[in-house]
């Protein structure tokens, strides 16, 4: 949250009123080792459109009221990351969100009959979602979520 501050114009010295301005999030940044597959899966998968694009080096795809970017990883990082998606997932810190208005159950039927990682459909009392876990090519864990 940003900070900015307004002076009180009177004859009276006033301190300064802080009032808080959120900052919107705009875009996330992901430093991949394969920046066309990660672009074709979510394009595939997520219909997420191409705003912007160096090809093999950097890719912006609309994401709602977000944009992912892939960028493709400094030589010193091309392969630090373990080959095996499914110990890259489980070391993971980050976990992508996606809403989706159709039947989950086809959704999760279809990236699963084409290979795709994907875990079994779950709900939690007191929410309001059905959801799934999944695992991009490059180990990144994914969530799709369909409200009741």
């Amino acid at each position: 949250m940003a900070t900015i501050f307004k002076t009180h114009h009177s004859r009276f010295a006033h301190p300064f009123k802080e009032t808080h301005v959120p900052l919107p999030m705009t875009r996330i940044i992901l430093y991949v080792q394969d920046v066309a597959s990660l672009k074709s899966f979510y394009q595939q998968y997520f219909d997420l459109p191409v705003v912007e694009e160096i090809e093999n080096e950097w890719v912006v795809l609309g994401a709602g009221a977000i944009e992912l970017a892939l960028h493709l990883a400094g030589p010193a990082f091309r392969h630090a990351v373990p080959a095996d998606t499914e110990a890259r997932a489980e070391t993971s810190h980050v976990k992508f969100v996606f809403s989706i208005g159709q039947d989950i159950g086809t959704h999760r039927d279809r990236l699963a009959g084409n290979g795709v990682t994907v875990r079994d459909l779950k709900r939690y009392d007191g929410f309001a979602y059905t959801m799934y876990d999944g695992i991009d090519p490059e180990g990144n864990v994914f969530q799709v979520m369909q409200a009741d």
